[in-house]
């Protein structure tokens, strides 16, 4: 058959042909709607099945079919009576749609299209509200997935795992179309975004209201990340939702529920003195896919050497005193240290010695057994663990794992990152949320290192301790908290609260809620008053979002418990009851209208999601995830005047020169020149654990100058180290104030250092190193 229009890799007619999604934010919480347009251009009936990613803490909310005239509105049933109900009825002739989320993952959705008759369209709409993250810089993060990578299957787990059609970015065949609309009490200070937008368009004089569109051209080589700035962004909010008119009274749908957003803020003498003790636990992927550019950028940094230039920062940035250990993973797993060591010069350059030689060659993603052996380490008495995951997020056992880190939620914190596109947000989010940590996601042109320095500098707070909330109501109200107890909060980090209100009270009644806590040995308390009038034009957006909350408790419950079956049955009744779908429900709609019997045996179309995972290339060789061919190579792209070809790596850069492709053990390939390295990461690399540098060769080449021109300007009474600290910190100060949340850590260790040695010649070295350096960084700036 000649095919033409959108086709597959096995040149099969793919039926999707377009994607538009519009995105709704309030405040710090988003309503998804995407539509997706079938049509069947084949001369058979068929069924199309897309594998695609969701937020993994999104509540789907609804899901319908528009075929011509005729619009039909799924329900949630429960998943096994809804995947019968969908054979029942493609056996019978009729049409039906089937949305289900994946056993293994949440944040993995299978839509199934059936019965599409030739020459015949359907559109999908599906509906889904989500919470917006905070970042580190008070951004609020939005992410479409428009990336899913094969999800690995550790050897021996149950399942078949996630089943993913995916082809390379350039050859996804259907268009995106995407559209936002931003409205909040505060004014809205910018929108910035990973892909290219169209101008941001303010709505009204005061810039609470705004809209911005997605570039026309899309390329699908990465997520849709959106990161919204608001003036005055850690204001607390509550807002009280009116229940459904036609919901029972006293059920979750039908009472009041209030979503309390706090941001607790830390006196500031607690805050200037950091924790000086902890055991932290850092655990790297090390997995084929590490070995992908960490983003699209020309220079075509991987992911492991973006992660080892961030253990350099970490591993510099610790505090003397406390214990540290490497991890790494892949098919199977490594350790630096039997158990975690006490941190100084030894162990540290020990362990970056290790680290300077990991390469991505641990072949799948097995981040269970790590943990396993990391949790049945006794933890160390008065060294809170700290544990940092380095991952691209590709597990297929995604439950289990976030599982296994809640079992060990009360001897640690969880501090996560997904690095690049089509990292698991429900892994990451999950690991960090049940560990009480924070999640990170380094994506596009991100630098890895601000935001782990980030999530350290949370680690390194005062550990919250004692956290109670109370809630004070008008007399005939009373309160159902849904959301988990809090056990963690972080400076600037905010903690949502969901709660059921029933009993009668005047809309002009108040309540208030008090977060209690104490701090580094103190007693603090962040209140907040509230109004009881339900918010008009909400709709039914924070009951659902409280609805997906209370499932994932249930289901986290499910997991873990004997009766099994009736936390189940419980799950299945509120999922049915909220429209929210759940991991034991699914979304079924069958088209009982049409008349016609549809004929004839159905073609099976898979519709392919972009995915990055199978290659790396650079102008010099080509390397591809070895796990897609013989165990023990490493493929390169070797440049000949031939024009044959031995290997066919697929979708190829253009080269100057006609070259073949050759298969050649890692041996054999001579070893690619290496870049120039970072300034910065040069002068960290030759830091001290105490803080410290030394004067020598080394450093002045860092700092752009001879060795002889350091020595000579060295004032008199200065001792060596003192001198060539002073010169690193003005360097850093000078030159690196763009990239401080890399460097502050170490630099403050190094002001104390320098306290430490009470130097009577501190103003004159910073003179001196001042007119070397060429710059005028005042002694108060370095905190001297």
């Amino acid at each position: 058959m000649d095919c033409c229009g959108l086709l597959t890799l096995q040149k099969e007619p793919v039926p999707l042909k377009s994607i538009e999604v519009e995105l709704e934010v309030r405040d710090h919480v988003a309503t998804v709607v995407s539509t997706l347009n079938y049509e069947n251009k084949e001369d058979k009936p068929l069924e199309a099945v897309f594998v695609f990613p969701l937020p993994g803490d999104a509540a789907v909310c609804h899901f319908s079919a528009q075929i011509g005239q005729t619009q039909i509105v799924a329900e949630v049933k429960e998943k096994q009576k809804a995947r019968e109900e969908y054979d029942d009825a493609l056996s019978s002739g009729q049409q039906a749609f089937l949305l289900e989320e994946s056993d293994e993952s949440p944040d993995i959705f299978s839509l199934r299209v059936g019965s599409l008759p030739p020459a015949e369209s359907a559109s999908i709409r599906l509906e889904y509200v989500t919470e917006l993250a905070v970042q580190a810089d008070d951004g609020l993060r939005f992410c479409l997935p428009g990336v899913l990578n094969p999800r690995y299957q550790p050897q021996g787990s149950e399942g078949a795992g996630v089943q993913v059609t995916s082809v390379p970015a350039s050859l996804v065949p259907y268009s995106l179309s995407f559209s936002a609309r931003v409205s909040s009490p505060r004014p809205i200070s910018k929108v910035e975004s990973n892909c290219s937008l169209d101008p941001l368009q303010y709505l009204n004089t005061d810039q609470t209201q705004a809209t911005v569109k997605l570039a026309a051209g899309h390329k699908f080589d990465r997520d849709v990340e959106l990161l919204i700035y608001y003036k005055d962004a850690h204001q607390p909010t509550a807002v009280v939702e009116a229940g459904q008119a036609s919901a029972e009274p006293g059920s979750l749908m039908g009472d009041p529920v209030v979503m309390v957003s706090l941001y607790p803020e830390f006196p500031q003498s607690v805050m200037s003195s950091t924790a000086s003790c902890g055991e932290f636990v850092f655990l790297v992927d090390r997995s084929g896919s590490m070995d992908c550019a960490t983003n699209n950028t020309e220079q075509q940094e991987t992911r492991i050497s973006s992660a080892k230039d961030t253990l350099l920062l970490l591993l510099k940035s610790l505090p003397m005193g406390c214990y540290f250990n490497i991890y790494s993973f892949g098919s199977s797993y490594e350790h630096i240290f039997p158990k975690s060591v006490e941190y100084g010069e030894k162990t540290m350059e020990e362990a970056l010695k290790k680290v300077e030689q990991m390469k991505a060659d641990l072949g799948g993603t097995e981040i269970l057994e790590p943990l396993k052996h990391i949790y049945s380490q006794p933890c160390i008495p008065t060294q809170p663990r700290q544990l940092f995951v380095f991952t691209d997020g590709e597990v297929g056992n995604t439950k289990e794992v976030i599982d296994l880190v809640k079992k060990n939620s009360g001897s640690h914190r969880c501090f996560s990152f997904g690095i690049g596109e089509g990292a698991s947000s429900a892994l990451i989010n999950g690991m960090a949320k049940e560990g009480g940590g924070h999640a990170q996601f380094i994506t596009g042109t991100d630098r890895m290192q601000p935001k782990v320095m980030q999530s350290l500098r949370f680690a390194l707070q005062p550990a919250v301790e004692d956290v109670s909330v109370t809630w004070d109501l008008p007399k005939g109200s009373t309160v159902t908290v849904l959301s988990p107890p809090i056990t963690t909060i972080f400076q600037g980090k905010r903690s949502l609260i969901y709660a059921q209100l029933t009993g009668q009270s005047s809309e002009a009644a108040e309540g208030c809620v008090t977060v209690k806590y104490s701090l580094a040995g103190h007693p603090s308390e962040n209140q907040l008053h509230f109004s009881l009038r339900p918010a008009e034009d909400t709709g039914l957006i924070v009951h659902r979002l409280a609805a997906r909350t209370l499932i994932c408790l249930l289901e986290m419950e499910a997991e873990n418990n004997e009766e099994k079956e009736e936390v189940k049955k419980k799950v299945v009744q509120l999922s049915v009851q909220s429209g929210v779908s759940s991991s034991f429900t699914a979304f079924i709609a069958v088209n009982k209208d049409n008349n016609k019997e549809i004929q004839g045996p159905l073609l099976h179309r898979d519709i392919p999601m972009a995915g990055l995972m199978g290659f790396a290339a650079t102008p010099c060789c080509l390397r591809a995830n070895i796990s897609s061919f013989s165990p023990g190579l490493d493929y390169y792209c070797a440049m000949d005047d031939s024009e044959d070809s031995d290997v066919d790596f697929g979708n190829l850069p253009e080269f100057e020169d006609e070259c073949y492709y050759e298969a050649l053990p890692d041996e054999e390939f001579p070893p690619a020149k290496k870049p120039p390295r970072d300034p910065l990461l040069q002068l960290v690399s030759l830091q001290k654990a105490s803080g410290c540098w030394l004067l020598d060769p080394a450093l002045a080449a860092a700092l752009g100058k001879t060795n002889e021109e350091v020595e000579k300007s060295k004032p008199e009474k200065a001792s060596s180290e003192v001198w060539a600290t002073i010169l690193a910190l003005i360097w850093l100060h000078g030159f690196k104030m763009d990239a401080k949340d890399e460097w502050e850590l170490l630099a403050a260790k190094a002001v104390s250092w320098l306290s430490a040695q009470k130097a009577p010649s501190v103003t004159e070295c910073v003179e001196a190193g001042n007119i070397l350096l060429g710059c005028s960084v005042q002694k108060t700036a370095l905190g001297l």
